[in-house]
């Protein structure tokens, strides 16, 4: 891991930032950041960030649904970009065969979630954060929520790439599974996210870590912290700023999984059904309970209900056991990372809480009922952490920062929410904490 590359990032003409006092963030190199000893940032982006490589082996035969075509380069030894590759994606000649090899599937035999036979994947450029978002189209809005501005800002404060800031990207197609189920994507990401975090602290003189992460990056920390050994995370993990994350899940994807149902074969949405991933994000019961989540005219669903859904919207058996056994017990197993927290949410931007389907129809789009939150988490999700995580007594300090009107995305990339991000992981950087 020392050979980590170094890569400096351009010095952006941006406008002043502010801590949260509200007093400006100096240039860079002022000489008021000669008090900050920075401390090394590992950045965990969000759901469908992180690039992926393949290369097809001879294994490879297209699905049923894929053009015959698609296994034309298996065997060679190629490899190229399969997410996200906006180019592929958005030609209808080649499309079918990207979203064929992203394909997932269920190994009955081991227990686990894998890729489908022939196609062998990485995630590009671990360690760094040249892997976040799309890189085929420098116009691709999704750019934007995959920390790209965030790094030019940190840049200004000190940070640079390789020396203390670094990126841990993963296969957004895989999740955890309950301790003691096999999970070897999540294992292998976890074994290799402890290595980064020891090196990024021995490259700066034993410093502990600051995690920063967004979305679902929040819930791959805390599931690795919580899953690792107190003195460890004691000596290496200094605090974990989580942004835009929930513990109890968000009612988002009940309508994206309602509409995936009706999707053509061979579509990307169809392809995401088939994703470990899948359920990783729908409301908890601890969090939501038994509130009505979606509403027809015959039976409503609540988060108690979330089985008798999947299988409404044309999950099988098997795959609603999945749900069961392997999402959501992860689901409702949210703990405190017993690591200083602080966590960034936003709130005042409507936030779908309850779909209505009042003819039973999940093929049409619903009425929406609009809440609070950022525009997809929903705030009694990012409010649970208040007692999941505030009142263990393990946890030690934690702080909940809310940011009105800040979206989803625009929590990172909008110049007043990014404001008060940096500025709290400044304060982690100054923080003290009796262990």
């Amino acid at each position: 891991m020392d050979a980590l590359p170094f890569l400096l990032l351009l010095l952006l003409s941006c406008p002043p930032f502010f801590l949260s006092d509200g007093s400006a963030l100096p240039p860079l190199h002022h000489h008021a950041y000669a008090a900050v000893d920075l401390h090394p940032i590992v950045l965990l982006p969000g759901n469908s960030c992180s690039q992926l490589d393949a290369e097809l082996t001879e294994q490879y035969e297209p699905s049923s649904s894929a053009p015959a075509s698609c296994g034309a380069g298996k065997g060679k030894g190629r490899w190229f970009r399969l997410w996200k590759n906006g180019t592929a994606l958005g030609d209808p000649a080649v499309a079918p065969c990207y979203t064929d090899q992203l394909r997932v599937v269920y190994d009955r035999a081991a227990a686990d979630y894998r890729n489908v036979a022939g196609v062998r994947t990485c995630v590009v450029s671990f360690g760094t954060t040249r892997g976040f978002g799309s890189d085929d189209d420098p116009s691709d809005p999704e750019r934007s929520h995959c920390f790209k501005k965030m790094t030019q800002v940190l840049g200004r404060i000190g940070y640079r790439e390789g020396e203390n800031l670094f990126g841990a990207p993963y296969d957004s197609r895989y999740v955890p599974a309950p301790p003691g189920m096999s999970a070897m994507a999540f294992a292998a990401f976890t074994a290799d996210l402890r290595r980064l975090i020891e090196h990024a602290s021995r490259k700066n003189g034993g410093k502990p870590v600051i995690l920063v992460t967004h979305s679902k990056g929040g819930l791959m920390a805390v599931e690795f912290l919580t899953r690792s050994a107190t003195p460890w995370r004691r000596r290496f993990v200094k605090h974990l700023v989580m942004v835009s994350t929930g513990a109890g899940g968000i009612v988002v994807p009940m309508q994206s999984l309602a509409a995936s149902a009706y999707a053509p074969p061979g579509s990307l949405a169809r392809t995401e059904r088939s994703y470990g991933t899948v359920f990783a994000a729908l409301p908890s019961t601890k969090v939501f309970g038994d509130a009505p989540l979606v509403v027809t005219r015959r039976r409503n669903y609540s988060a108690y209900d979330i089985p008798e859904f999947l299988a409404a919207v044309g999950f099988s058996g098997e795959e609603v056991e999945l749900y069961r056994t392997r999402a959501l017990p992860v689901n409702v197993g949210f703990r405190a990372p017993r690591v200083p927290m602080t966590a960034v949410y936003g709130s005042g931007v409507p936030t779908p809480e309850q779909l209505v389907y009042w003819d039973g129809d999940f093929s049409k789009a619903p009425e929406v009922v609009y809440g609070d939150g950022d525009g997809s988490v929903n705030l009694v999700s990012v409010l649970a952490l208040n007692t999941v995580v505030g009142d263990d007594p393990e946890q030690g300090f934690f702080k909940a920062v809310k940011i009105v009107n800040a979206t989803h995305s625009g929590i990172i990339s909008d110049e007043f929410a990014m404001k008060r991000v940096i500025s709290e992981i400044l304060e982690a950087n100054r923080a003290t904490y009796d262990k």
